[in-house]
């Protein structure tokens, strides 16, 4: 079982921004930027490419409400999405707000963040939802 799949299980705590009968999206603990976000299958399967049709399908459908509440919520240029997924055997896409080709740096550089900013964004991107 991956990291994953235990915090869409609930058995590992997260900041949930949205769930489906097939996602679940839940804030970086380790962003790049202030609402960086993963969304995640609750299958599992390794690398994205190899999702059913369906979900690959389903994933960019359920992600862009989220893209466009991080956006609002933060004032971004736009949200992007990246796909790295050698950290986790689990695949997933990266809401990753960006108002620059510079942002495209911060991917290697996280940001120090604490449990009541993460909350903070938490609501933040909730209420724009």
């Amino acid at each position: 079982m991956t990291i994953f799949s235990k915090i869409i299980a609930g058995e590992i705590p997260s900041y949930k921004i949205a769930e489906s009968e097939k996602f679940y999206a839940f804030l970086d603990i380790f962003p790049s930027a202030l609402g960086h976000t993963l969304v995640v299958p609750k299958i599992e399967v390794d690398k994205l490419f190899d999702l059913p049709a369906n979900y690959l399908d389903g994933i960019l459908t359920f992600a862009q409400p989220i893209a466009k509440a991080i956006e609002k919520a933060y004032n971004y240029n736009r949200v992007n999405i990246v796909t790295i997924g050698f950290e986790v055997p689990h695949a997933h896409i990266h809401l990753l707000p960006m108002n620059g080709m510079g942002d495209m740096n911060s991917l290697s550089k996280k940001i120090k963040i604490t449990a009541e900013e993460l909350n903070e964004a938490q609501e933040k991107i909730l209420a724009n939802l």
